[in-house]
């Protein structure tokens, strides 16, 4: 019986440990790639239906989880992907790769929440909208080319900048107000053919995503938005080859793997060959001209080992008019990146991206007397380093830092002859942008998330040259010399961030953002979208920082499973903003400080938005209500008045219909409010000549704008090994001649009369494009 009180503690043991047993966590890992190309997905969610909790896989592709021994339903969802639905039976520490297809039909985001039902509302972006090049391609075209600005163009709170124009006006910012990444490095003109296309190659592009507002905290250096191009990479399994022949340019991509499933490349390449048609004419003045612009992207993917990733990416781009040898001009951008992803851990990651960027371009005026020539140049070298910390399925930590050195060169103007204007040698600029941030993204409750975030931006001008302290009326006040190197001043800034959602019921929420955001690099420009001659400026002594603080509030609803409405208000308050004194001289001020006035803005709208995500037919309609206006002292008697870019409605609506696997049909219809322009109220004459007189700036208005643009995409084979599709577009179907611009002039018939006359450019313009594939 001694053994009695034993054989208890034996079996209490005994019973102990199989409930350990019972209760033991297995890790379940894997990658998570696309079927196709084998290529790691980013940032997938993967949510586990039973116990409605969901985890991110890391930019690696990878996921790690812990699980009880059971049977449990995986969810794997991703930006331009079909969700994928697979059960998993847990019995041991495995490996599960889930490879996930590429979902042609998919116009909205795929986001993450602790429900799969829930997916759609729950978290908290707010004001960002995505595309996949799927969903580009079938949107009709200009020229032939699919231009993902265009398609940016027609999503709500995103202006186009006139007649087939990319600039962007994003919620009543400027077109140098939006950070425009390729692969997290920034592009300055990102325009081809005086920004008729953008230089985004569309073979090369992978997604899009715009954050109109609600921006993380480790973005920043805008002030109105964000647009976050990510570019494809090449194929670790196959080696496969694209095409696009176009009415006025060609495309080719090759890609494939460098070591099997390990490594890969891609190069994409796109030229226009307009120039090349011009010389077979026999008149020598139009042979000899020149238009054409060309890019160039590479990218090399190496997967070192499980937890490292090395990407060296790539791109040149270049565009050159010219006239005879009597007008050129000439600019482009020239790229490269390196980037390392680190896995530390599960729950630990790191992604460090060095970068150089050089923007340049030159202007060339030959007469039988002079010569003119404009060349300006922006070189940056920065350093960019990001830690993601998931501290557990409810909370994540983002924080890291960039560090940019710029090297800008406004102009400088070399006159030989009898030019009116005299040679400027404007000073080059030297400045330390730096920023730290760190954002936290939690679920606090079942129906409540909220992410905060933090940024430090600082940004110090650096000698060698001169600082100008200029008075109210732009006269020179003061002049200091400051030495290489030396810090001429330095200026700090903090960023909160802060947006949330709560969830109403399982189909519905609402949603807040408030964030800042501080700008430090400013194009001086009349224009509407980027030119050669704009001039990029950092902030100086006189040049102050432009600051914007934005509050959004917006209502979410899944009507269906393919059907989402949005509404969102916006309210965005502008300080130090930039505009030129009345009757300024850019062009040949060597102290452009003087020719510069500063003050404030405002910028609030409405936003609707109506997606059919699902289906045979898809598409989207979005309307804008908005207002932007900006107050400045000296200009307007003192007044608010209207920006250009300024438009009260802004209607676009995009169709697509899948009739069958061969063919499918697609409509985009846009109108918008006349851009804000000056009229002149009167004029006189003076030794015969007549001047204009002008009044309140911005106070008048283009004629509306309404366009239908149409096309048709058949595929014409599809093997196994090969395949081609050919699309057809027309571009304003109906014919409207839209203004591209109001100029003045004093009337032929009545020298005292003046009459406005518009200027349009596409009437009926047929584009066809054939595509090609070898799979």
């Amino acid at each position: 019986m001694i053994f009695a009180p034993f054989k208890l503690t034996l079996l209490a043991l005994l019973l102990f440990c199989l409930n350990v047993s019972a209760q033991q966590l297995y890790h379940v890992s894997g990658n998570i790639r696309t079927t196709k190309t084998a290529i790691a997905v980013n940032d997938a969610n993967i949510t586990i239906v039973e116990l409605k909790q969901s985890i991110i896989a890391d930019s690696l592709g990878f996921y790690n989880l812990k699980l009880k021994a059971g049977s449990y339903t995986f969810s794997i969802s991703a930006v331009g992907m079909k969700t994928l639905d697979k059960v998993v039976k847990v019995t041991a520490d495995q490996t599960i790769d889930f490879n996930l297809e590429e979902n042609p039909n998919h116009l909205n985001e795929i986001v993450v929440s602790t429900d799969q039902q829930k997916r759609d509302v729950a978290n908290t972006e707010i004001g960002i909208e995505r595309l996949n090049m799927q969903t580009v391609k079938k949107l009709p075209s200009m020229f032939g080319e699919h231009d993902i600005f265009k398609a940016i163009q027609l999503l709500p709170g995103i202006n186009s900048a006139g007649e087939a124009g990319n600039g962007l006006y994003v919620r009543g910012g400027g077109s140098d107000q939006n950070l425009i990444l390729m692969d997290e490095v920034p592009i300055y003109n990102a325009s081809h053919l005086m920004g008729f296309f953008s230089t985004f190659n569309s073979d090369a592009v992978k997604d899009i995503t715009v954050y109109k507002s609600g921006m993380p905290a480790q973005y920043g250096g805008y002030l109105s938005s964000v647009l976050d191009v990510k570019m494809n990479q090449g194929n670790v399994s196959k080696l496969t080859a694209a095409g696009d022949i176009g009415l006025v340019s060609s495309k080719l991509t090759l890609q494939g793997p460098i070591q099997k499933e390990k490594s890969s490349f891609l190069i994409s390449g796109r030229r226009t060959y307009i120039d090349a048609l011009l010389k077979f004419s026999p008149d020598k003045s139009i042979s000899k001209n020149a238009l054409y612009f060309y890019d160039l992207n590479a990218k090399l993917d190496f997967q070192l080992n499980p937890n490292n990733k090395l990407i060296i990416a790539a791109y040149s781009g270049s565009d050159k008019l010219g006239l005879s040898d009597v007008f050129n001009v000439s600019w482009g951008n020239t790229v490269a990146s390196m980037q390392l992803k680190h896995r530390f851990s599960d729950r630990f990651t790191s992604t460090t991206t060095g970068s150089f960027n050089n923007y340049k371009n030159n202007i060339e005026l030959n007469t039988t007397t002079n010569h003119l020539g404009f060349n300006t140049q922006i070189r940056d070298l920065s350093l960019k380093q990001d830690f993601l910390w998931l501290l557990n399925a409810k909370n994540s930590i983002k924080f890291g830092f960039k560090s940019v050195y710029h090297t800008v060169t406004p102009g400088q103007l070399d006159i030989t002859g009898t030019s009116n204007y005299n040679p400027v040698d404007y000073q080059q600029k030297y400045a330390s942008e730096n920023a730290i941030y760190a954002a936290n993204n939690i679920q606090a409750t079942d129906n409540l998330n909220i992410s905060l975030g933090l940024r430090l931006s600082g940004f110090s001008i650096l000698g060698s040259g001169n600082s100008l302290t200029v008075d109210e009326e732009g006269n020179i006040t003061d002049v200091k010399n400051f030495q290489k190197g030396q810090v001429v001043k330095t200026y700090l800034n903090l960023e909160p961030r802060l947006a949330f959602s709560y969830l109403l019921n399982p189909q519905s929420s609402i949603k807040g953002s408030y964030e800042r955001n501080v700008q430090n690099m400013h194009m001086i420009s009349n224009s509407t979208s980027s030119r050669p001659t704009d001039k990029w400026m950092p902030s100086s002594n006189m040049i102050k920082p432009e600051i914007a603080d934005q509050i959004s509030l917006g209502y979410f609803r899944n009507l269906s499973s393919s059907l989402d409405l949005t509404v969102e208000s916006y309210y965005k308050v502008m300080q130090n903003q930039i505009d030129y004194r009345d009757g300024a001289d850019l062009f040949n001020a060597d102290a452009i400080e003087t020719q510069l006035l500063y003050g404030k803005g405002r910028a609030y709208g409405l936003e609707i938005s109506l997606k059919k995500k699902a289906g045979a037919f898809t598409g989207w309609i979005s309307y804008t209500l908005a207002k932007s206006e900006r107050q400045i002292n000296g200009i307007n008697d003192d007044n608010w008045y209207n920006v250009r870019q300024d438009r009260t409605h802004d209607v676009s609506i995009v169709g697509v219909y899948d009739i069958s696997k061969k063919l499918s049909l697609s409509a985009v219809w846009v109108y918008y409010t006349g851009d804000a322009i000056t009229a002149p109220t009167g004029k006189y004459k003076l030794d015969g000549q007549s001047f204009y007189y002008y009044s309140n700036r911005n106070a008048d208005r283009m004629p509306n704008y309404h366009r239908l643009d149409i096309s048709a995409t058949l595929q014409l084979k599809k093997k196994k090994t090969f395949s081609s599709e050919l699309n057809l577009s027309l571009y304003n179907a109906y014919g409207r001649k839209n203004a591209y611009s109001i100029t003045f002039r004093e009337s032929e018939q009545d020298s005292s009369k003046t009459e406005a006359v518009k200027t349009s450019l596409f009437q009926f313009l047929p584009s066809v494009s054939y595509c090609f594939k070898f799979i």
